[in-house]
């Protein structure tokens, strides 16, 4: 029974089924949401879902100038990373601390989890030896590298809420501050260096997915699809799948992070899918707000603009935790 319950935790709910379905569910908001914004009434609500088995049923053509491993596998591993990465927070979210399996570090994993997929992609989309997506390629590299140090200096500042919260005073405290469950049951952005956080960790989200502005790397009227313009059929799927899981595991892990996460009871699913779907909006009004950026441009935004603003929040979370001004 205790193997048929894990089995059915991983590959139903909250384990892959649940999730698969609820991202092919979240890319539908956002086409359907942005195409009202445009005065278009936009897809139906199984367009997703079509779309993916539409191209599962295409043939999957290789560049014969590939590395055929590398292009093969990297969907492999980008869908894999972001999957692991959902089932991994909803085990937080949905599964009491005591029973969920969780480790000391886990919030580590989650954030090499998040990577992983931008990795793959550069990683497939350079083994195609195609002109657009090396050009696409470096647009992503270029891209990774802006945006990466600002996400980071955003989870320190969780992780120093954290402190301020715990009170902490002894090492295994300390050690407690790097899990995802003590993490969740706090709510830094309700502070003003969690709020700059959250911000800039959302405009990070927002480069992960590429959503505009953050565009750059895809750029279909520059670069004709750029990253992804080689692939096609089961493996254009896959790209595709990895997309609609990071709607749900990246949104998700904000959640967590600054917003308090989920939670078990009836009240508490409901305000945190509440809280889930607060993200998701605030990710499609700046999607369809905001022209596409430059690669330079981007770079010196994340850089100049957020990188000073993520220093000037750490300071005030460490004021806040050496004064024990929960507010700063």
């Amino acid at each position: 029974m205790e193997v048929i319950r894990h089995l059915f935790w991983l590959l139903v709910f909250p384990g892959f089924l649940f999730t698969v379905i609820l991202g092919l569910y979240a890319c539908w908001i956002v086409r359907k949401v942005t195409a009202l914004i445009h005065h278009r009434i936009g897809p139906p609500a199984l367009q997703p879902l079509y779309d993916v088995l539409k191209l599962l049923g295409k043939e999957t053509l290789i560049p014969e100038a590939a590395n055929k491993a590398v292009f093969i596998w990297a969907p492999v591993v980008g869908f894999a990373s972001v999957l692991l990465l959902a089932i991994l927070l909803w085990a937080v979210d949905f599964i009491p601390a005591r029973d969920n399996g969780m480790f000391l570090g886990d919030v580590i994993v989650a954030i090499y989890l998040m990577v992983i997929p931008s990795l793959a992609l550069i990683l497939g989309s350079s083994a195609s030896g195609s002109p657009h997506a090396a050009i696409g390629t470096a647009r992503e590299m270029k891209l990774v590298m802006s945006y990466e140090l600002v996400l980071v200096m955003a989870f320190i500042v969780v992780l120093i809420k954290t402190a301020t919260f715990h009170g902490i005073s002894d090492s295994q405290n300390d050690a407690q501050l790097l899990s995802l469950s003590s993490i969740a049951q706090y709510t830094p952005a309700l502070s003003i260096s969690g709020l700059l956080a959250f911000l800039a960790a959302l405009l990070c989200v927002q480069a992960k997915l590429g959503f505009t502005p953050f565009d750059i790397p895809e750029a279909e009227t520059e670069i004709a699809g750029g990253v992804l313009i080689e692939y096609s059929g089961a493996l254009l799927a896959l790209w595709k799948l990895a997309q609609a899981v990071m709607l749900v595991a990246f949104p998700l892990f904000l959640v967590i992070l600054f917003m308090g996460g989920i939670g078990t009871g009836f009240g508490s699913v409901l305000l945190g899918l509440g809280k889930y779907v607060l993200v998701l909006v605030l990710l499609i009004l700046i999607k369809n707000t905001n022209p596409r950026m430059r690669i330079d441009q981007t770079v010196k935004f994340f850089w100049f603009y957020c990188g000073p603003v993520m220093a000037v929040a750490i300071v005030l979370a460490m004021l806040g935790n050496y004064y024990d001004k929960w507010w700063l």
